[in-house]
């Protein structure tokens, strides 16, 4: 039997759109859906859900729940990855506290920055390990990585695993269409161009009938900033360097030395940056999650439309050999940005179909976005050199390279800082040298 093996599976409203829409595929028709998660409880209410949408839409799928991780990768032909290691508490609410001791504050602290950091090297020995099983029990699996730092864990998968990986991100999809909305301008027939690293990729070009649109964006941009609303950050950046860029204020905010500054906080306020922004999400979402769940496990009418998630389109098109364009993350071999370090992970154009998957060829970009791309590149790459090499060295070089971080603390705080958090992560993060 094919087989579809969900890595977090305890994550159910996640599992339900990517399996869900896995569902809709008919090219999917036979295939064992396989549920794993460290939660047996959240594990078994996923198995539950799936199972009634199964029911519903598609009864030619098997769902299964593993409590044994090898088991479910066992035969796998892709994988899909939606962990977080150390969850909500005690990991990244230690990710948010212990900085702001030192008065260094974060909007997301997903990507890079101390939070990012510390993210990923909770995160890669947990990866490494799946790694080995998948090598052992389903050599030819793809692995559709879904968890954040989006760059540092994929780039560790495809430099030190023998595991077929693409990293996926929600913010390529919907940039263009979402930057329009905001700026009341017509959607259709857009021609766009994006590339760059997750979460810092260029809106490049965007033209309809071969026409530039980008005077008429930011004619209207500089309107916008006028008053205030959600997206300054990503607008100030456009002003300032000629370019939009695919993720939210709230991350970009962080993901520079320009923003949240101690000594400048009318930044704050005048550019509407949302300090602890993930923490205030996390806990919104732990009050509404038994509503949700009692409806998820109980409503005798779920359903589920195709969402917009690159997953089941990849999939889908490696089962049929029709093929499906869309933004992955990528190692960038042969120098697929040419600008960019070939160890980095970027964010380009790829075409799936039943031969895998093939990145698209950029060039170089404009100077001064690849530049912004190196400063948030050079933290990623020490911070897979920490994981791989279990250096403290490392932990602080990538600390001390990343741009807010960097802006905001002298190196002997830092490093002070990174020593705390490591204490305060205890077991959840592996024993480093100190050498």
């Amino acid at each position: 039997m094919n087989k579809i093996t969900f890595i977090g599976a305890g994550s159910t409203i996640f599992a339900k759109n990517v399996l869900g829409d896995c569902m809709m595929v008919p090219a999917l028709d036979g295939f064992e859906f396989s549920l794993y998660d460290i939660d047996e409880i959240r594990l078994k209410e996923s198995e539950s859900m799936l199972t009634r949408l199964r029911d519903r839409y598609n009864p030619a799928i098997t769902i299964k729940a593993y409590v044994n991780r090898r088991e479910a990768l066992e035969g796998a032909k892709y994988v899909i990855n939606a962990i977080q290691v150390g969850g909500y508490k005690p990991s990244t609410v230690i990710d948010f506290e212990i900085p702001k001791k030192y008065g260094l504050r974060q909007t997301i602290a997903d990507t890079v920055g101390i939070g990012g950091i510390f993210r990923a090297l909770r995160t890669i020995p947990v990866l490494f390990d799946i790694s080995k099983d998948i090598e052992e029990v389903c050599p030819d699996a793809w692995f559709l990585n879904y968890t954040n730092p989006m760059a540092s864990l994929t780039g560790a998968m495809l430099r030190y695993t023998n595991v077929k990986t693409v990293g996926l991100c929600h913010s390529v999809q919907s940039c263009t269409r979402d930057l329009f909305k905001a700026l009341d301008m017509e959607t259709d027939n857009l021609e766009e161009k994006i590339a760059g690293i997750n979460h810092m990729a260029w809106l490049l070009e965007v033209k309809r009938n071969g026409q530039d649109l980008y005077p008429e964006i930011k004619r209207r941009a500089q309107q916008k900033q006028l008053s205030v609303h959600d997206d300054m950050v990503r607008f100030e950046l456009m002003n300032k360097f000629g370019y939009y860029v695919t993720e939210s204020s709230e991350h970009n905010a962080e993901y520079h030395p320009y923003f949240i500054k101690r000594n400048y906080p009318e930044l704050i306020d005048k550019l509407n940056i949302p300090l602890d922004e993930y923490p205030r999400r996390c806990e919104q979402q732990i009050r509404d999650w038994e509503q949700m769940r009692v409806n998820l496990l109980t409503d005798a009418n779920l359903t589920h439309e195709r969402s917009n998630e690159y997953g089941s389109r990849i999939i889908e098109a490696m089962e049929t050999d029709v093929a499906f364009k869309f933004g992955g993350n990528v190692l960038n071999t042969g120098g697929l940005i040419s600008n960019l370090p070939i160890k980095a992970v970027v964010e380009v154009p790829c075409t799936a179909e039943r031969s895998g998957i093939t990145p698209g060829y950029i060039g170089d970009l404009p100077e001064q976005l690849a530049a912004l791309n190196r400063s948030n590149i050079n933290t990623q790459l020490l911070t897979i050199e920490a994981a791989v090499t279990r250096k403290k060295e490392h932990v602080y070089q990538a600390a001390l390279l990343d741009p807010h971080t960097a802006a905001e603390l002298s190196m002997d705080d830092i490093v002070s800082l990174c020593d705390d958090l490591i204490e305060a992560h205890g077991e959840w993060l592996p024993a480093f040298d100190n050498q």
